[in-house]
């Protein structure tokens, strides 16, 4: 695998949480963070410095739509929805994910 072929692949991974991560309701940047980090059990963290251009990357594309609002601690925070085509793009990441996780698996279980 080249190294932009694993920029890329862990780019488009990144995408992929996010769009999971607002599948069921707005959420503001740090409550993604947060989530994405809380249900991998702490193995990943997502940086600022990677979470806000992603979040810009998938806004430009039509994925997510925002919109201002309150955070929990009212401050004001930008909330990050999921579009039509976001749920589109969703449920092919997570059907391209299962494929390779499945061949992956294949491969290392094989004696």
């Amino acid at each position: 695998m080249r190294e932009t072929d694993s920029g890329e692949l862990l780019r488009d991974t990144l995408d992929m949480l996010i769009l999971k991560a607002v599948e069921h309701g707005a959420l503001h940047g740090y409550a993604i963070a947060s989530l994405i980090q809380k249900r991998s059990d702490s193995a990943l963290r997502v940086e600022e410095g990677a979470l806000y251009p992603a979040l810009h990357r998938l806004e430009v594309r039509g994925l997510l739509d925002s919109e201002w609002g309150f955070s929990e601690s009212n401050r004001r925070a930008k909330y990050y929805n999921l579009t039509a085509a976001g749920r589109k793009q969703l449920a092919k990441e997570t059907a391209r994910w299962k494929f390779l996780s499945t061949a992956i698996a294949r491969v290392m279980e094989t004696a």
